[in-house]
């Protein structure tokens, strides 16, 4: 019985201990709470949430609408003064009650010395001791809306001088649109030089023959017509053709380029057409052509020139129909593609000596535009030679700041039958080999012949004795850095073409005794 007795008690010390500790931790967490509460930035009410009644009021609030602690403690909520509608704030309450969450943003209320204030005022109903109590948050923010009425007059009031500077603005514009229209017809060339600057910005030069061909681009570009190029080599063909490709509305759309020389006359078909797998021997895969490749865009036959004859019969029906069969198929395939050629060739005069269909040259021949050699460009050198300064120097790593007068001229007089091309590679060598700011060129500059508008040479006879006199300078070695196609600007394939047209053989070594 004794020992029953002393385990009560013992059990009965263990929880006052514990009610203790909770009744300190209680007065910890309320004095906390209270000092939160009287010292907030913010207004405070505590309510009955049963009847309404304030039951507690934080220092800041107090300061805020000016009534004493006692005038507020026992009042409800519209009993104090500070909100105006008595009705408002009952339906407010009953709204409170029943959803146990109101908030407005921008309540007005009157202090006890009748200064009007905005406050945000946010209530919460919550359980305390098994009671409902409300916490009303109310913060003023009448400095804010000040600063917001501030701002929207101070933006009603811009608004008002923007609508006046319009209007004087309108009323200028008026005044100056008779002296646009007097000046638009002197504009007109200014415009249009400013806009061939962004066109053709890899074609350089203002000589009347390469603005005349720049004209006919302009002309031509927006149409779909079949495009044929005239030059002789390393006039810039190819560059002509890409201005026509970029102004035309397939811009969007890579310009698709077949070069007819560089390929063996076995392989031509199948690059342009295509092929099907074991359409020939060696064919062990299928491969789509230049023609598919190109449908929705531009399709640049460069050389058109050196395509084989019986490559040019299926050439002349794809571009008449727009339709074509790969290599080893029957199945035909419909593309939707404009052409544009180009040539260093005469091809009237190849149609006459039958190498080039006749049928084929008119088809093509709808739209000729002829690049005029560098020698018919002589104004062009100047600005062709600090181009390749600029671009040469910076690949190099050259400071090339000047070049002399004399050496411009011999530039100027020389006839270039290797036209831009000849003069690039002639200005890259000689920066190569200079070794000071001035350029000096590498090899003197000889003249050939008189210009190939002379009776007594064709363009083929030019064009033959300087790649003699170019595979001569370098023992007839075609491939390489010194190689006759680099010198030429040539691809050395194409070079060997070319000899092979020309008739240029390599002249056997005499035996000696």
């Amino acid at each position: 019985m004794e020992r029953r007795l002393q385990e009560a008690n013992e059990a009965l010390q263990v929880q006052i201990a514990e009610r203790n500790r909770a009744e300190e931790t209680l007065k910890v967490s309320e004095t906390r709470y209270r000092r939160l509460f009287e010292t907030a930035k913010d207004g405070i009410l505590i309510l009955d949430a049963d009847t309404g009644q304030i039951v507690d009021v934080n220092p800041f609030l107090i300061e805020m609408l000016g009534y004493s602690h006692e005038e507020f403690l026992g009042k409800k909520l519209w009993e104090i003064g500070a909100l105006r509608d008595i009705e408002a704030s009952k339906t407010a309450f009953a709204e409170l009650q029943s959803k146990g969450y109101v908030r407005y943003e921008d309540l007005p209320l009157e202090t006890k010395d009748g200064r009007h204030i905005d406050v945000e005022f946010v209530s919460n109903v919550y359980l305390v001791d098994h009671k409902k109590v409300i916490q009303c948050n109310i913060r003023d923010v009448t400095e804010r809306k000040l600063a917001q009425e501030a701002l929207r007059k101070a933006h009603s009031e811009l608004e008002r001088r923007v609508e006046e500077r319009t209007i004087e603005l309108r009323t200028a514009l008026s005044e100056i649109k008779t002296l646009k229209d007097q000046l638009e017809l002197e504009n007109i060339y200014f415009r249009q030089e400013i806009k061939k600057k962004h066109q053709f910005d890899h074609i350089i030069g203002q000589s009347d023959g390469l603005k005349y061909v720049l004209y006919r681009v302009e002309q031509v570009a927006p149409t779909n017509t079949t495009v044929l190029i005239l030059g002789e080599t390393g006039t810039g063909k190819e560059l002509i053709a890409a201005a026509i490709h970029n102004m035309s509305p397939r811009k969007d759309r890579p310009l698709i380029t077949v070069n007819c020389a560089a390929l063996p006359s076995n392989l031509i078909e199948s690059e342009l057409f295509g092929r099907e797998k074991g359409a020939f021997t060696g064919a062990d895969s299928r491969q789509v052509g230049r023609f598919e490749i190109a449908h929705g865009s531009t399709l640049c036959l460069d050389e058109i020139g050196e395509l084989p004859l019986e490559v040019q019969a299926k050439l002349l029906r794809a571009i008449e129909h727009n339709e074509f069969e790969r290599l080893g198929s029957s199945q035909t395939i419909k593309v939707d593609i404009r052409i544009v050629a180009t040539t260093n060739r005469n091809l009237e005069e190849e149609v006459r000596k039958g190498r080039f269909r006749e049928d084929l040259y008119y088809r093509l021949n709808i739209f000729p535009i002829t690049v005029p050699p560098l020698r018919q460009r002589k104004e062009d050198i100047p600005l062709l030679v600090q181009a390749f300064i600029e671009k040469y120097s910076r690949k190099l790593g050259k400071q090339i700041t000047s070049i002399q007068k004399e050496t411009m001229k011999a530039l100027q007089d020389y006839p270039w039958p290797g036209n831009v091309r000849e003069l690039e590679s002639i200005i890259e060598r000689a920066i190569i080999l200079c070794p000071g700011p001035v350029l000096q060129l590498a090899d003197e500059l000889e003249i050939l012949s008189p210009p190939l508008s002379s009776t007594l040479r064709t363009l083929e006879e030019t064009e033959r004795k300087h790649i003699l006199k170019t595979l001569s300078e370098t023992q007839w070695r075609i491939e390489g850095k010194d190689g006759a196609a680099a010198i030429l600007g040539l691809n050395p394939s194409t070079l060997r073409a070319r000899m092979h047209k020309l008739g240029i053989r390599r002249p056997e070594k005499k035996e000696t005794d």
